[in-house]
């Protein structure tokens, strides 16, 4: 069973902005958005690309490489040229900490 990793203060991330960060060997996108906490893995499925640098319009991370866009909140593809979704991971803050944790090890 996974565990919960603190990988940053909620503090440090201001509504719209995100940070990278790595557990299990997996590299997380991780989003403020509207004061929620979510995170995706930081691939592209397109091309394997990293997708955290791209712009986030209406909830959505745009690939910098090809234009795939994901929705940051369900993985799910909201324009080609991707066709499957983005691993979302399950967040949470306690006591100011955002913790993330990779249930694929469950």
């Amino acid at each position: 069973m996974s565990d919960w990793h603190n990988v940053i203060a909620a503090q440090d991330i201001n509504p719209g902005d995100h940070a990278v960060v790595e557990i299990e060997g997996a590299s997380i996108a991780l989003f403020n958005l509207a004061g929620e906490f979510y995170a995706i893995e930081n691939v592209c499925t397109h091309d394997g690309s990293e997708i955290a640098g791209g712009c986030v319009v209406d909830g959505a991370i745009e690939c910098p490489r090809h234009g795939a866009r994901f929705d940051i909140k369900t993985g799910a593809v909201t324009a080609p040229p991707a066709y499957e979704p983005v691993e979302i991971f399950p967040v949470r803050v306690v006591d100011g900490l955002v913790q993330v944790r990779d249930p694929r090890w469950d």
